[in-house]
């Protein structure tokens, strides 16, 4: 195990019946590191912190989380880490304050140390004007921060936050990535869960999870610049005809659309953008706009998903840190 390694799982699986919800998970994520684990909705990604914060029993394989092996010292791991599911349990009828008070007396926190904590969190988070409102009057954003900030309060080294932002305006979840971004220089590990591709690209490494199985690891920039396919930019008077016959020519892995355009996917050598260019033409679909391109972290997953449904290997999935 690497010594920077905070959270380490080896072959983690779960299945619910006959379906496996997670499928031998090999991973590693480093002291201090923003790990983002990136899907769709049923991909796996709440069974995965479901499972290393000790709420969910393994199928097979174990995990290690800040040294401790979750499965046989479930409370040492849940000591040293803040877990914010998708719904937190905040209580409408109480104020702010009265919720971090409630989930102080969870944790055993004294007074002295309660009060101090409050005052320090609310100023980070910018609610301390709020501390008499109602969290059922709270806007979503302001709910998220809340929440971020009982979580907070019992001094972990590690949070698991399980999108976080789903739903949440946009300038809420910029000033939540603010927060978060402060925690982490504070010292934190974040291990953070999203469906949103942008903020992927805010992390450190995302690992891309599909159908329960991890089928890539990586920093957002070598994902997109280090894709063995070629992908394109494509420009024609009609993108649906385009993206048909586009689709069905050899070398053509995928074509899909992104706004006013087409991105195509391009296995090298087994075509070429000019023949490309030319059989576009030959079906009165001329390009306006044909050209290489970086492809965008959505292209990538999009790519990668579908080369692990035609049954791509995901043996290489760089588990491990970016080099």
């Amino acid at each position: 195990m690497n010594n920077d390694a905070i959270i380490r799982a080896v072959g983690l699986t779960r299945r619910f019946g006959e379906l496996t919800a997670l499928d031998r998970l090999n991973l590693e994520v480093q002291r201090g590191e923003i790990f983002g684990l990136v899907g769709p909705d049923g991909a796996g990604k709440t069974t995965t912190l479901r499972l290393l914060c000790g709420l969910l029993d393994p199928t097979e394989g174990e995990a290690w989380v800040a040294g401790h092996n979750v499965a046989r010292e479930v409370d040492s791991v849940k000591d040293q880490i803040g877990y914010m599911a998708q719904r937190f349990g905040l209580y409408g009828d109480l104020t702010v304050e009265e919720n971090m008070l409630f989930y102080a007396d969870l944790f055993g926190i004294s007074k002295a140390e309660r009060d101090r904590l409050m005052n320090q969190l609310l100023t980070m988070i910018r609610m301390d004007q709020f501390r008499k409102r109602l969290a059922a009057n709270l806007s979503g954003g302001m709910k998220q921060k809340l929440a971020l900030s009982c979580t907070l309060l019992h001094h972990p080294q590690i949070l698991f936050l399980d999108e976080p932002t789903n739903g949440v305006d946009p300038v809420s979840r910029r000033d939540f990535w603010a927060i978060l971004y402060q925690l982490v220089r504070d010292g934190l590990t974040l291990f953070v869960t999203t469906a949103y591709l942008d903020e992927a690209e805010r992390c450190n490494r995302v690992g891309l999870l599909s159908n329960g199985r991890l089928i890539r690891c990586d920093s957002p920039r070598n994902l997109r610049e280090n894709l063995e396919e070629h992908c394109y930019r494509v420009v024609t008077g009609d993108q649906t005809a385009a993206r048909r016959f586009l689709a069905q020519q050899p070398g053509v892995l995928s074509v899909e659309t992104s706004g006013a355009r087409l991105h195509m996917f391009v296995v090298p050598g087994e075509t070429t953008p000019e023949r490309l260019q030319q059989a576009l033409a030959a079906e009165n679909l001329p390009a306006s706009d044909f050209e290489k391109i970086v492809p965008s972290l959505e292209d990538v997953f999009i790519d990668l998903v579908r080369k692990s449904a035609t049954g791509g290997s995901p043996a290489d999935q760089g588990v491990g840190p970016t080099k």
